[in-house]
């Protein structure tokens, strides 16, 4: 159980790559804290890690976009207080409705997608730091998008935000890596046959795809000793090996 007394926080857990990451942390051994804003997703990853005999999780219920400042503090004391310290924090939840022209972007769907994307990402990051801080070693971990580099056409708060989330892990890497306690690296899973794929790319034959359960061993490299050290990398899942 190379993660066994680890507690690790995943936003987007009831999502599909978060749902994979959570229960295959959790198989290692890792308290889960499962935090998203569907409380009927977060009760299906709850069980299915329950059914798996690995340490039961916390479910968290929680708006990452509707959220204003003292809610992300207050959940940043429920941590401390239940916990003390922090092992790991996954950012996997993501908002992405359609591929849309700059032009015809709405402003409400571009600060909503943006706030879910990359606003939130730093706000809990930064209310998490300290108790990060208190563990030895500790780690963050960006999903972003094999994309992202690209900045293709029409992918637009999406695209802008993955970028953008990008930037900041880096900066965020090197202003902690003196420490030498908090690693921030990025994953990128590549196309995998998720419910986000299937909402951007319908006509695609998923058969064709890697499963996202082919990403276990990528989250579990990130979160586990093997990863300790490595830090302001992009992690690409489609290429990852040990």
């Amino acid at each position: 159980m190379p993660l066994k007394n680890q507690v690790i926080l995943i936003t987007g857990a009831g999502g599909g790559l978060g749902s994979i990451a959570a229960l295959t942390l959790a198989k290692n051994g890792a308290h889960i804290i499962l935090l998203d804003k569907s409380i009927a997703k977060l009760e299906a990853v709850y069980d299915a890690i329950l059914a798996a005999n690995a340490p039961e999780p916390i479910i968290y219920p929680f708006d990452l976009a509707g959220a204003n400042e003292n809610e992300y503090q207050e959940l940043a004391n429920k941590v401390a207080d239940e916990y003390g310290s922090l092992q790991g924090l996954l950012h996997s939840a993501v908002e992405f409705s359609s591929f849309t022209p700059i032009s015809q972007f709405s402003t409400k769907d571009w600060g909503h997608t943006l706030n879910v994307n990359l606003n939130a990402a730093f706000l809990l990051t930064r209310m998490l730091l300290p108790i990060l801080e208190k563990s030895q070693h500790a780690s963050i971990v960006f999903t972003s998008d094999s994309s992202a580099r690209k900045a293709l056409a029409y992918s637009g708060a999406y695209g802008v935000s993955k970028i953008a989330l990008e930037g900041l892990a880096k900066i965020l890497a090197e202003e902690l890596e003196s420490a030498n306690k908090i690693r921030v690296n990025t994953l990128i899973p590549g196309a995998v046959d998720s419910p986000l794929r299937k909402r951007s790319y319908p006509a695609e034959d998923k058969a064709k795809l890697p499963t996202m359960e082919s990403l276990a061993p990528a989250y579990l490299y990130l979160f586990d000793s093997q990863s300790i050290g490595v830090t302001g990398q992009v992690v690409d899942a489609r290429t990852f090996h040990l």
